[in-house]
């Protein structure tokens, strides 16, 4: 049994509009950033941006003036795309950037949003890296839908994504709601789609400025769906101006497991805080969380520091279960003859517990234990 593995467009019609705990800040970084591993996010937004040269990167991070263009093409041809410029302009407003229509006109990117009532392939892979994710252009889906790239100094960037309506068959969905126009519908259903989906956020991070996804954080009337998003992509971005609001964040309970998450950046100065995590916190998925990355940093770093906290509460009372199989996993990570009595102890207990069926979270736990038993108790590596 192995231990499981645990992310130009130019044309006519183009419409132009102007427009808890106590913690040091190399502590919260390096201890959290463990958490991200339960979380399976895709790759991060830091990582991505390795794409750009220096120079790429300080023009982006410069953006203020946006180029909207939008177009809209119905199986009638081009039509009226000024309802989806107006919501992206709108949605772009909200991260504080200015928006121009006149290319005559200064500004330092162009984003382009191509609407469709049934949707041409432009997409330049069909699977790896972003391409795997569910905003990325399908290959398969010919409904409507609206792509949504940019361009940095006349030069297309290779990041897009895709926004479909919930139907792909546009006069079929029409017809269904007594809608005389199969296009116009479709361009409506698209304009209430780009109302709610990201972007704005998305594109923001990708140009590397957190400081506008902290003011919308802070900011009173923004949703808390809203603030994971952000959250998480500040994180994404190891955005060092973030650790504070982050850890603010960390005492709203709703908020809290994706600010541990996004205060991540690897580094075993986070032991500690990860051990009062795993030791105080009451929540569950909290502390399961620092088990992990309890394990992964005793495993990355040759740190056995961590192996005293976990057996501490390996089956310490009322211990959540979901807890307990991390740190027996964590365990066998960091392999430590401390671990080999209290492993041998914890599995004794185990095979006395007979239920039918069986439980499958005990079946976990007792997986874990096995595992790692087998890690820590080797005759080569204690004979």
């Amino acid at each position: 049994m192995s231990r499981r593995q645990d992310s130009p467009c130019h044309h006519p019609n183009v419409l132009r509009k102007k427009g808890g705990y106590r913690m040091n800040r190399q502590s919260v970084t390096a201890a959290v950033g463990y958490l991200i591993l339960l979380c399976g996010f895709p790759l991060s937004v830091e990582a991505y941006r390795d794409y750009f040269t220096d120079v790429q990167k300080k023009e982006l991070g410069a953006i203020q003036t946006v180029l909207i263009e939008a177009l809209a093409l119905t199986d009638k041809g081009a039509t009226n795309a000024q309802g989806i410029l107006d919501v992206v302009m709108k949605r772009m407003g909200e991260l504080g950037y200015a928006t121009a229509s006149d290319p005559s006109k200064p500004h330092d990117v162009v984003v382009r949003v191509k609407c469709e009532q049934r949707k041409t392939w432009e997409g330049t892979a069909s699977a790896g890296g972003d391409n795997d994710l569910p905003d990325a252009p399908s290959r398969l889906w010919k409904g409507p839908a609206c792509q949504i790239t940019y361009a940095l100094g006349g030069m297309k960037i290779k990041w897009q994504k895709e926004v479909r309506t919930e139907f792909q068959d546009a006069a079929e969905a029409a017809q269904s709601a007594q809608a005389p126009d199969p296009g116009l519908y479709a361009m409506n259903a698209l304009q209430g789609a780009l109302e709610t989906y990201e972007f704005p956020l998305l594109l923001t991070a990708e140009w590397g400025q957190p400081d506008r996804l902290l003011k919308l954080l802070d900011a009173p009337q923004t949703s808390q769906i809203r603030k994971l998003t952000i959250i998480s992509l500040v994180g994404e971005m190891v955005a060092d101006e973030a650790l504070p609001h982050l850890t603010e964040a960390l005492k709203d309970r709703d908020l809290a497991k994706q600010a541990a998450v996004a205060l991540g950046n690897m580094g075993k100065e986070g032991i500690p805080v990860l051990i009062d995590i795993l030791k105080h916190s009451k929540q569950p998925e909290l502390q399961a969380a620092a088990a992990k990355g309890l394990g992964d940093l005793g495993n990355t770093h040759s740190d056995s520091r961590v192996v005293p906290p976990l057996l501490e509460m390996l089956d310490a009372p009322g211990i959540d279960i979901v807890v307990q199989t991390e740190i027996a996993w964590a365990l066998g990570r960091v392999p430590d003859r401390r671990s080999v009595e209290p492993l041998f102890a914890l599995d004794r207990k185990l095979q006395k517990i007979r239920k039918d069926p069986p439980d499958p979270q005990i079946k976990k736990l007792k997986e874990a234990v096995f595992w790692s038993i087998k890690q820590v108790y080797t005759e080569d590596q204690y004979s």
